[in-house]
């Protein structure tokens, strides 16, 4: 028996991927920006994407698109920036104006009313403002009838080459009985073997690999990180030029027998572990789990946005594996 699935905020498409990978199959996926839908549409072209404000996503439209099928899970990660750490000081998550998407989310499962929800977001999202904020967001699932459970999850316990903490919201209308994946692997997978057998590249170089080319450094840049070592940070720098300010994540090099850290949308000061230039698009996107045939379009740098905002395939795989076996035990 096949399953289904809508994607809401999909992006590039982690979340689709890994759910397509565990045999489920997409009745619809929305996303607003432009370059990460012409990537969406060309790994997903049987997919039925719509590209629009999900705000202007009307019932009746869901309905006609839906039809008469029963929904088994949505999924998504709306974006919400009403959890920052000064944010939220005497309101509710759910009545911060910033946070629409999110209630745009609860929205269409209302709607739809699948059997399940997957929801993801930023770690810190779990422990905000005392916890109330993530009580607040299950209240708001509680109100229209849903079971929810809260946890956060680390990709590299499911084979990603990264260190990625998310939160992870599993929702159901249907059973109180909700599960989580467990860790799939004996040990963590490095950033050497998985981008290792990758073509060498210097600054501002290209490659035939789809999305293998190399960022083109300014030579201060590349000057002062000839200095750090695999694993290394600023502090390799001499002094008289070492940058002295600003994110900590910058000015380092990836460690090659470990996990990557956490990839953003920005990772143009951390450097490959044995090459002088920062990773390509291909080699992010081998540390989120995706496959070299899935190619991402746009400029360089909403590539990068849309490697970094991802659900990990693999992640999201294995939070499929365990949503089938929910429903097949309901």
């Amino acid at each position: 028996m096949k399953f289904n699935y809508i994607d809401l905020f999909c992006g590039a498409g982690g979340l689709s991927l890994g759910f397509d990978n565990a045999g489920f199959e997409n009745i619809f996926s929305l996303d607003i920006e432009d370059s990460f839908c012409r990537t969406y549409r060309k790994n997903f072209p049987k997919h039925n994407l719509i590209e629009k404000d999900i705000k202007k996503l009307s019932k009746e439209e869901i309905s006609k698109i839906v039809g008469n099928k029963k929904v088994n899970v949505v999924i998504g990660g709306p974006p919400c920036q009403g959890f920052s750490i000064a944010g939220n000081i005497g309101r509710k998550f759910i009545n911060d104006p910033r946070n629409n998407l999110f209630k745009e989310f609860v929205r269409i499962v209302e709607i739809v009313r699948p059997e399940y929800f997957i929801m993801e977001n930023v770690a810190r999202l779990y422990t905000h403002n005392n916890g109330k904020t993530r009580e607040d967001i299950i209240s708001r699932f509680n109100k229209i009838g849903y079971n929810v459970i809260c946890k956060i999850l680390n990709s590299a316990d499911y084979g990603v080459p990264q260190i990625r903490k998310r939160v992870i919201f599993i929702g159901s209308s249907k059973t109180q009985n909700l599960l989580f994946p467990e860790k799939n692997i004996d040990s963590y997978v490095a950033v050497k073997s998985a981008i290792n057998d990758l073509p060498g590249l210097k600054s501002g170089d290209k490659s035939n690999i789809p999305n293998h080319n190399a960022m083109d450094h300014s030579e201060q840049m590349l000057a002062k990180m000839s200095f750090v070592s695999d694993g290394g940070n600023r502090y390799k720098i001499p002094e008289a030029i070492r940058p002295k300010s600003g994110d900590i994540r910058k000015y380092i090099r990836y460690d090659s027998s470990k996990p990557s850290i956490t990839i953003t949308g920005d990772m143009r000061k951390v450097f490959h572990y044995s090459q002088n230039r920062a990773l390509t698009v291909r080699e992010l996107a081998r540390l989120q789990s995706f496959p070299d045939s899935f190619i991402f379009d746009g400029t360089s740098i909403s590539q990068q946005q849309q490697v970094g905002n991802s659900v990990p395939p693999l992640m999201a795989e294995a939070i499929a594996d365990v949503v089938k076996i929910m429903i097949n035990n309901k």
